[in-house]
């Protein structure tokens, strides 16, 4: 117990540039008598980084390295289901013969962002993305598409000092990238989905295309986090009842959002720094004008570069001022005051989705609940690192020697990287098994959402 403690605390101070744990958290977990073991051992082997072009440096990560070939190239779309993979043909053979008859809309591969559009009569009921909504009223379903970027961590400690969670939708190219970043994510406490292997439009692929766009995203995610979703959110919002029929069948809600902040839009130079942060307002003028009065709203931002990360932070204040979202409640006053509340919550929350993967070790409260954890847990089956690892983690450049892999999925280079997003390298490995942990706050506790 301890020392899974302990490595899951070191996992994450490898992947994440935030303070050291206070005295009080310390003890809360392990105990006084580990306080100064951890703080020393943190300090002198896993130095923290938050500059973009250290954090975006290549690194070997051995579990998905060891398992590459198990998994389509990397940044490029699916063509199929790979050769051999049984699990996944089995499970596609099983399904296929419920798939709508619905061909490809094969325009739909070479569109962009924003220019993809089907008429209003359109049989195959394309569900626009500007319609969604979350059931709870005066809440925000807050989460961010196109993770994990390699330079997140100075996002990722602000969400944190906040005491802020979220919903990641993560491109499976990206987590075999930037395992650890993934890995932080879900050590952070954020609920993780699947936002494609290849970032395309779901609707040009043919059947067997989009359930591998879909299944070996979601099992990168679990090989890394040791988690599988069961949330995904297409990209460009573009689904049909053949995709969403597919989507169903392995066990995933679709998620798409009312607002978008088309952040993702300046970069490109299709927009500016103030045409997004007009969106931005436009969403806070809507709260105090009693648009969400009966219902919650989603918003589209994106975990793409250091502008749109940047620009979700300065944002932050505003959104929670407009959604009075809680940093702090006694437990023993929400049943009082939870009518009064206005939230800022993981899209699965809004939704009172308490379960946000397949297995059952890791639990999120739901809108109306008061004590949290009630009963959460972090289970990493398979976290090797090697000496390799430690000194590429973000700190040192590694290389891109014979047999690694690096690039960036489309829309997800971090702005303040030098070179590729990262790589992926062949290197021995010492094993580190991580146990799962259990704790809770019980009643009189603090709730932080």
């Amino acid at each position: 117990m301890r020392s899974a403690t302990l490595l899951i605390s070191v996992a994450a101070l490898l992947v994440g540039s935030r303070a050291d744990p206070t005295e009080e958290q310390i003890n809360s977990l392990t105990g006084k008598w580990m306080q100064d073991y951890f703080l020393a051992f943190s300090l002198t082997i896993f130095p923290q980084f938050s500059d973009p072009t250290a954090e975006c440096a290549p690194y070997s990560y051995a579990p998905v390295t060891n398992a590459l070939s198990a998994f389509p190239p990397i940044g490029t779309p699916i063509v199929g289901i790979v050769a051999g993979d049984t699990a996944a043909q089995t499970k596609f053979d099983s399904i296929k013969g419920g798939i709508p008859n619905i061909q490809p809309k094969v325009e739909g591969l070479n569109g962009t962002l924003g220019n993809i559009t089907y008429a209003p009569t359109d049989p195959d009921c394309w569900w626009t993305y500007g319609q969604c909504t979350t059931p709870e009223p005066r809440t925000l379903g807050y989460g961010f598409d196109d993770g994990p970027n390699c330079s997140h961590n100075a996002f990722y400690d602000y969400l944190t000092e906040k005491k802020q969670k979220a919903t990641m939708f993560f491109i499976g190219t990206n987590v075999m990238w930037q395992p650890l970043q993934a890995l932080r994510a879900a050590l952070d406490g954020h609920e993780i989905c699947v936002h494609s292997w290849s970032h395309h439009a779901m609707t040009a692929f043919t059947n067997e295309q989009v359930f591998a766009e879909l299944w070996y995203t979601m099992q990168a995610i679990k090989l890394v986090t040791g988690y599988t979703p069961t949330c995904w959110r297409p990209p460009q919002g573009d689904v049909d009842d053949r995709v969403r029929y597919i989507a169903q069948a392995l066990n995933l809600d679709n998620i798409l959002w009312k607002y978008d902040a088309f952040d993702w839009k300046v970069a490109s130079g299709q927009a500016t720094p103030q045409e997004v942060q007009a969106n931005y307002d436009a969403l806070v003028a809507d709260v105090g004008n009693g648009t969400f009065d009966t219902v919650g709203a989603i918003m589209l931002t994106h975990e793409l570069d250091n502008y749109t990360m940047q620009t979700a932070m300065d944002n932050y204040p505003k959104l929670a001022a407009a959604f009075n979202a809680r940093s702090f409640l006694h437990v023993e006053l929400c049943t009082l005051l939870t009518w009064l509340m206005q939230h800022i919550v993981p899209v699965g929350v809004a939704y009172n989705k308490t379960h946000p993967y397949v297995e059952t070790n890791f639990t999120m409260p739901n809108f109306a609940q008061c004590k949290y954890f009630s009963a959460s847990a972090i289970y990493l089956p398979n976290l090797e690192l090697s000496p390799t690892d430690i000194a590429q983690s973000g700190v040192s450049g590694g290389s891109n020697s014979s047999g690694s892999i690096s690039g960036s999925a489309s829309g997800s280079q971090s702005s303040g990287a030098a070179g590729p997003q990262g790589g992926i390298s062949a290197a021995p490995s010492l094993r580190l098994p991580l146990v799962g942990v259990v704790f809770a706050l019980l009643g009189g506790a603090a709730l932080a959402l």
